[in-house]
Formats: C-alpha cells, structure tokens, sequence
C-alpha cells in the first residue's frame, strides 16, 4: 500500500508498464501490476517474478485505467504483458469521451 498524488510514476516490477497517477484516493493505495506491487523509476527490479493468473491480459500505451469507483486513474506511458489492478481487481479501460457533434 501507497499513497499517491497526481503526477507520481510508478513501473512494475516485473515487466516493462509504466505508468503516472492521474487521480488518486487519499488513503493507501494497494497498487499492482501482474499482481506484484508496483514500485518507483528509482528502485530496482526483483529478479524471478512472474505475473500471477488472471494478470497478464497487458497494459496498452497512452490509455487510461480506472477502478470502479473512479477513485484512481493511471495513465499508461510503457506498455507490456501485465495487468494493472488495484489489490485483486483489475483495473478497467477508461472510456474516451465522446465528442459533441459538428451539426
């Protein structure tokens, strides 16, 4: 668990997904990747880690995610092979806005 603030970056410890907070809860935060919790550009890597089952579906560069209750929002800025969630649940592609028509 960490607390966040908007503009922090985080990576995963185990692939390449890097991310930046763009809306964060002001409590803790159980933030993962591939199940493994995520950590600062600054620390180094673990060796021997694998992403847990259910959490290798892959972060996509430049989009979104959400938790359910909107809550917190990271901005994916590397992708990879691993899931980004919140403790155990996953968290969820971001919806674009639809733009007002030109009419």
């Amino acid at each position: 668990m960490i607390e966040l603030k908007p503009g922090a970056r985080l990576r995963s410890a185990l692939c390449d997904v890097e991310v930046i907070v763009i809306k964060a809860p002001s409590t803790a935060v159980d933030v993962r990747c591939g199940g493994h919790p995520m950590m600062g550009l600054d620390q180094p890597r673990p060796d021997g880690l694998a992403a847990a089952a259910g959490f290798d579906e892959g972060s996509l560069l430049g989009k979104r995610y959400t938790n359910e209750d909107g809550s917190l929002e990271l901005l994916c800025t590397k992708a990879g092979p691993s899931t980004l969630s919140e403790g155990d649940t996953a968290l969820r592609l971001k919806d674009a806005k639809p733009l007002p028509s030109s009419d």
